[in-house]
């Protein structure tokens, strides 16, 4: 039975069934690995695409923007709307104040403040 065979994988060796019931203890933790799996969705449907990204370079630029875009999405902001201002504000910032711009730091009232 197949269901007998998934009990006993979690019994065979010394540590398996407390790091699955790990989550009990932590609310933290996730029962499924949905999110991380639904995260990567992306990366895998586009990786034909990045194939040929010119070169080194551009890969490495890519793999920061892609970054960026992920960072902006895990704070809770539209990365549509957080890159057109941050490429708008990046001109007239000096270099000291750059680290302003990055998802954790930005905030769309302060971007709608500095336009005004």
């Amino acid at each position: 039975n197949p269901v007998a065979k998934a009990i006993n994988y979690m019994f065979e060796k010394d540590g398996r069934w407390e790091a699955f019931t790990r989550f009990l203890d932590d609310g933290r933790l996730c029962l499924s690995n949905n999110a991380a799996e639904h995260a990567l969705r992306g990366i895998a449907l586009g990786r034909k695409a990045w194939l040929f990204a010119g070169s080194q370079r551009g890969g490495e630029r890519a793999a920061f923007m892609y970054s960026l875009i992920v960072s902006a999405k895990m704070n809770d902001i539209d990365p549509q709307a957080w890159l057109a201002d941050v490429l708008a504000r990046m001109p007239s910032l000096p270099v000291s104040r750059l680290p302003e711009l990055l998802p954790w730091n930005w905030s769309a009232g302060s971007a709608r403040q500095v336009a005004a």
